[in-house]
C-alpha cells in the first residue's frame, strides 16, 4: 500500500534521513524514500509525467533541474568554470568530467576489454560496442543507435537545429565536434599526428586517409570492377567510367567529360586557341 503523507515537517524529513527511515513508498516498484519530494520525482520515472516545459522550444522534463540545465543550450550560459584552464560549462557534471582530463583520472572500467573512461555514461555507451545493443531510438524515423549522443546528433538531421556556433565567424553546426573541427580553419591548429612520419592534420579523417599512403590500404572498392582506392573521392571519379555519366561540362563548347581532370585538359585547347 502506498503511503504519501500530505504534509510533512521539514525537520521530520531531515530526521528521516538521519535515522534511515523511509516512509514514502513507490506505487509501482519496491523503492522507498525518506524525502517526499524525492519520492514524487521518482514516481515520474514510472508515469513518464513531465510537468516542466521549456518556454523556448517546448521540450518537457520531469524535474525543474534538468529544465534549467536544458535552457542553457538556448541561452549559451556556462556558469561552471574550470579553475585549471578556465574553460566553462553549462552543467556541473560536465565540469567534473572535464577536470578528469587534467588529472588523467578514468575511474570507470569496461569489464569486457578493460578500457577506462572518465564518465560512467561514456562507459555505458561504450559497452554497447561489445554487446551490439542499440537502445536509443529516433521517434521520427525509428533508426536506432548505440549512444545517446549519436541519437541527439541524428535528430538534428530532422529538425535542422544547429545549436553550436563558432565564436569567431558565427557559423552554426548541428554537432559540437563539427564546430571544434571548423575552428581549426581559423586557428590553423593541427592536433592529429601521424605516428609514422610525424605529419600533422587538422582533422582526424585527414589523418586516417593519410595513413593509407603508408600502409598501402585501399578500402574504397568499386562494386562493378573491384578496383580499389584509398580515397572515396577517387572512387567517385572512377565510377562514371562504368556508368557513362559525364558530369563535367565545358561552358565554352558544351562537350562533357566523366572526370574533372579530362575537362581541365580539354579547356587548355580553348585557352591555347
Amino acid at each position: 500500500m502506498t503511503n504519501y503523507p500530505l504534509m510533512m515537517n521539514p525537520l521530520t524529513e531531515a530526521n528521516n534521513s538521519d535515522t534511515g527511515e523511509k516512509p514514502y513508498h513507490s506505487n509501482t516498484c519496491s523503492k522507498s524514500f525518506s524525502d517526499s519530494g524525492v519520492s514524487t520525482i521518482h514516481e515520474r520515472t514510472h508515469t513518464r509525467k513531465k510537468p516542466y516545459h521549456c518556454d523556448i522550444c517546448g521540450k518537457s522534463f520531469s524535474q525543474s533541474g534538468p529544465l534549467n540545465r536544458h535552457k542553457r543550450t538556448h541561452t549559451g550560459e556556462k556558469p561552471y568554470h574550470c579553475d585549471i584552464c578556465g574553460k566553462s560549462f553549462s552543467q556541473s557534471h560536465a565540469l567534473t568530467a572535464h577536470k578528469r582530463t587534467h588529472m588523467g583520472e578514468k575511474p570507470y572500467h569496461c569489464d569486457f576489454c578493460g578500457k577506462s573512461f572518465s564518465q560512467s555514461s561514456i562507459l555505458s555507451d561504450h559497452k554497447h560496442t561489445h554487446t551490439g545493443e542499440k537502445p536509443y531510438h529516433c521517434d521520427t524515423c525509428g533508426k536506432s543507435f548505440s549512444q545517446s549522443s549519436i541519437l541527439s546528433d541524428h535528430k538534428r538531421t530532422h529538425t535542422g537545429e544547429k545549436p553550436y556556433h563558432c565564436d569567431i565567424c558565427g557559423k552554426s553546426f548541428s554537432q559540437s565536434s563539427c564546430v571544434t573541427d571548423h575552428k581549426r580553419t581559423h586557428t590553423g591548429e593541427k592536433p592529429h599526428h601521424c605516428d609514422t612520419c610525424g605529419k600533422s592534420f587538422s582533422f582526424c579523417s585527414e589523418l586516417t586517409k593519410h595513413k593509407y599512403t603508408h600502409t598501402g590500404e585501399e578500402p574504397y572498392l568499386c562494386d562493378i570492377c573491384g578496383k580499389s582506392y584509398f580515397r572515396n573521392s577517387q572512387l567517385t571519379i572512377h565510377k562514371p567510367v562504368h556508368t557513362g555519366e559525364k558530369p563535367y561540362h565545358c561552358d565554352i563548347c558544351g562537350e562533357s567529360f566523366p572526370q574533372k581532370g579530362h575537362l581541365s585538359r580539354h579547356l587548355s585547347i580553348h585557352t591555347q586557341a
